[in-house]
């Protein structure tokens, strides 16, 4: 399916590369990516969203692929760059959703940008790290542990691995693209993988990774410090979904993040993992449409 590849510069200057496709004139959603991952819309998205009268928009987080680097950013400053792809598209009106490290980006949206922001989505978001009624490491796969835990300990060799890691994923192929990250992955994820996510998952991570690993290194840090915004900000309509299988971000991370946002239509599931929950874009999509 076609998508159109552009290039938008943000208030201060840094270039912010955006992809979008499906209907010319439909009604514009735009998804923050995970970490690692990039813009990148796949073809069976951009048929749907052309079915159901949606505009699909993906950037690259600064530092990922095509985006320039914006080292010291925190979560809440993506509301400044939502808005400038907004204006340069030429929409005065969004719906947003975002999944896994994209999740608090589009909760970010919900907070700060209720006149532009119609309704958001968030898919197996991780929370805030810090709140003292929160178990945050409990069911989280190891290999995320110890990588939080080498970060908050010791950033520089935190960033060691992750350059090392970076190397790993740029070699890896659809039959490895998992090995790196075994205890991440549940028996859900794994048949999601195998019916062809891993492709997908893949060729993302490989796009947004290709530049260096700044993106990368840039949202780890941003997910352990403040985020920049108050949940109690939160006007607009928002769904949140979490597996109870997922071990990426454990599901106790969706509990705690169901409880702060007001209103919030909450979709925590017994049967989903992590990588599962992108077989609820239809009815996403559908939620989020109705919001305009």
């Amino acid at each position: 399916m076609g998508v159109d590849t552009t290039t938008v510069r943000a208030a201060d200057g840094r270039e912010l590369c955006v992809e979008t496709g499906g209907d010319p004139d439909g009604r514009p959603v735009l998804i923050h990516h995970g970490s690692p991952g990039a813009r990148l819309l796949p073809d069976d998205w951009v048929r749907d969203a052309t079915e159901d009268g949606l505009r699909l928009v993906c950037y690259d987080r600064p530092g990922y692929g095509g985006s320039t680097p914006h080292p010291g950013r925190i979560v809440a400053d993506c509301a400044d760059d939502v808005r400038a792809i907004a204006a340069a598209l030429g929409y005065d009106r969004i719906a947003v959703w975002g999944i896994s490290g994209g999740g608090p980006h589009a909760l970010a949206c919900a907070a700060l940008l209720p006149d532009l922001v119609c309704a958001v989505a968030s898919l197996a978001s991780i929370a805030p790290y810090g709140p003292p009624d929160l178990d945050f490491f409990t069911d989280m796969g190891q290999d995320n542990v110890d990588d939080i835990q080498l970060l908050l300990r010791d950033p520089v060799a935190a960033h060691e691995k992750l350059a090392s890691d970076r190397e790993g994923l740029l070699q890896a192929t659809r039959e490895t693209v998992t090995a790196g990250f075994e205890s991440l992955v549940s028996p859900a994820d794994a048949a999601a993988l195998r019916s062809g996510l891993d492709e997908y998952l893949l060729r993302s991570m490989q796009l947004g990774l290709e530049p260096g690993d700044e993106g990368w290194w840039e949202d780890c840090q941003v997910h352990v410090e403040d985020w920049g915004f108050s949940f109690d900000d939160i006007a607009v309509p928002v769904q949140l979904w979490h597996g109870r299988h997922d071990k990426f971000v454990p599901f106790q991370h969706g509990e705690w993040l169901a409880k702060q946002i007001p209103g919030v239509e909450a979709h925590l599931s017994d049967d989903d993992g992590h990588l599962t929950l992108l077989s609820k874009l239809g009815e996403i999509h559908a939620w989020l449409r109705k919001r305009f």
